[in-house]
């Protein structure tokens, strides 16, 4: 749990260009704030290293991109920059990381549609530890299980408005699915289409690899390492962490592909991770209680991945 002391928020004022300071100790949001009564509003997360923030551009885009959807308003780029800006160099004066440990933090963006009636967004960053869970499991691995989300994988076209491409506060059922998988013994959900389609984690991009060797005519060995994550068009949101790894390997020769991709598709795989921004490359043990892949292999890959993403700013 994060303590409320280790807390930073910056809240975007017009009277304050560069953000105004909040104590994380005291109530902030007013009751009839939408973002509490209708979970009305989207957000982002990002990691910042040594107090450089992660692909902070993506992570504007997409949430503008998520408000866009939303038809909310929501201040311009400069301004969250400032504010991020803001929120991270107090955060590492207050509470600077401790000389054995790595300077990561969490960087939450966060646009409400405000209170009701005042057409005025209620936007924040918020500044936090990285958990030592999501550190663990970058390292052990993660048993997962699959769940049906309830939708077949054309939904996201055919009705736009239950927002599924979106990055959205309405997370009741993302943390639903979550604490039903701890329940069963796993770490994290995998969600399926009910037509069968792997989609995506409740807070997490599914990717999945092959590595294969072969006579390259010339009495060597060729080998090629493929990288495919889920089709975007199948009502899941763009992973920023997928999209950077995904240039990052290109250039380092890996194939890539999109889905579409069934559950045995990930049973085949050399290797299967949930990745995101914040808890990074989680390498995928179990699905279902069966083993994925070889702990060799999966482990090469892993920290082949690893090597290129360390790389992405």
């Amino acid at each position: 749990m994060t303590s409320p002391a280790t807390v930073v928020l910056v809240f975007l004022d017009p009277e304050f260009p560069a953000g105004r300071l909040a104590d994380a100790s005291r109530p902030q949001l007013l009751a009839t704030d939408q973002g509490a009564t209708r979970g009305d509003g989207v957000f982002e997360s990002m990691l910042a290293v040594g107090g450089a923030v992660r692909k902070l551009q993506a992570h504007l885009d997409r949430l503008g991109g998520s408000a866009k959807v939303l038809d909310l308003v929501i201040p311009g780029q400069d301004r969250w920059r400032a504010a991020i800006e803001t929120g991270v160099a107090e955060h590492r004066a207050k509470h600077p990381a401790p000389a054995d440990a790595e300077d990561e933090l969490v960087v939450k963006l966060v646009a409400t549609r405000g209170v009701e009636g005042a057409d005025t967004p209620t936007c924040w960053v918020q500044v936090s530890p990285v958990g030592a869970a999501g550190r663990r499991q970058r390292e052990t691995g993660i048993d997962v299980i699959l769940l049906d989300r309830g939708y077949d994988s054309d939904v996201a076209e055919r009705a736009p408005w239950l927002l599924l491409g979106a990055k959205t506060l309405s997370y009741a059922v993302n943390m639903a699915a979550l604490r039903h998988a701890r329940k069963q013994g796993a770490d994290d959900v995998i969600f399926t289409s009910s037509d069968g389609r792997v989609l995506e984690g409740p807070t997490s991009t599914v990717l999945l690899a092959h590595l294969e060797t072969s006579d390259d005519g010339a009495g060597g060995i060729r080998t090629v390492r493929r990288l495919i994550t889920p089709q975007l068009d199948s009502g899941i949101l763009p992973g920023t962490s997928q999209g950077a790894l995904f240039t990052a390997a290109k250039a380092a020769g890996w194939e890539l592909g999109y889905g579409p991709l069934e559950p045995r598709d990930l049973l085949d795989a050399d290797a299967v991770w949930l990745i995101s921004s914040i808890r990074l490359l989680a390498p995928v043990n179990h699905i279902d209680g069966k083993e994925i892949g070889t702990p060799a292999v999966q482990k090469q890959l892993t920290a082949e991945l690893d090597a290129l993403y360390a790389g992405i700013q």
